[in-house]
């Protein structure tokens, strides 16, 4: 069976399930020109008769299809709590959407979206800063120190994770996941993109440490580089 092409599925798709929503984008992998042969089409549709949102997944016109449905209020929520991550998965959507469908409410939408896009995510206070510099030391001194194989891979993954959170978050730039990381880096700086990739795919490889740990260094090294000493979570209080 051969597969329609995606906008053509989708349009199809959101016709015969959701024929009297208000709007409908079609968003994802597929719309940005990356889609692999296991991409699905990823569909927001908005619904005033909907009493509250729900995500789904199916199979239909030879796609395997997500859908995120709303009413045109409860997209917001999801917009707010997906900022406040500093991952702003349903903004992004909106804003790369091709319109399906559109009774006059995607612009005002898409318009709501690229202003929190454009925004960027909170800055971090100079307490987080401290906290999160304290946690990538600790994580890095477990990494440096072990001698364990099984060990060192998931210690890696932990430090790639919180690298990645510390770079991007200082830096006022979105986080990503899963394959998210690389282009959210790549979106902030190739050149450190690649610098980042090559360290952990030399130590999955090899086993060498070295390019991660001047990574790491490189990157607390305008905020006072590693920090362990002194180090104080939560209040001191004595009673005498």
């Amino acid at each position: 069976m051969v597969k329609p092409d995606p906008k053509t599925a989708a349009a199809q798709f959101v016709a015969e399930h959701f024929p009297d929503c208000q709007g409908a984008v079609l968003a994802g992998s597929v719309v940005r020109g990356e889609a692999t042969e296991t991409s699905d089409l990823d569909i927001v549709i908005f619904d005033e008769s909907l009493q509250s949102s729900f995500r789904e997944s199916l199979t239909a016109f030879g796609w395997p299809i997500e859908i995120f449905v709303h009413n045109l209020f409860s997209y917001r929520y999801f917009f707010e709590m997906d900022c406040k991550d500093a991952i702003p998965s349903m903004p992004r959507m909106v804003s790369e959407g091709i319109v399906l469908k559109d009774s006059g409410i995607i612009q005002s939408i898409k318009e709501e979206a690229n202003a929190l896009l454009s925004k960027g995510p909170e800055r971090w206070s100079a307490e987080t800063i401290i906290e999160k510099r304290y946690f990538i030391t600790d994580v890095l001194d477990d990494f440096i120190g072990s001698t364990i194989r099984a060990e060192q891979i998931f210690i890696a993954n932990t430090l790639s994770n919180k690298i990645q959170e510390f770079v991007l978050r200082t830096n006022g730039h979105w986080m990503g996941t899963s394959k998210w990381v690389v282009r959210a880096l790549k979106m902030y700086d190739e050149k450190f993109a690649e610098e980042f990739v090559n360290a952990f795919d030399e130590f999955y490889k090899s086993g060498k440490k070295d390019k991660i740990i001047t990574i790491v260094d490189k990157v607390l090294e305008p905020y006072g580089g590693r920090f362990f000493d002194g180090f104080l979570l939560g209040n001191k209080i004595f009673n005498r």
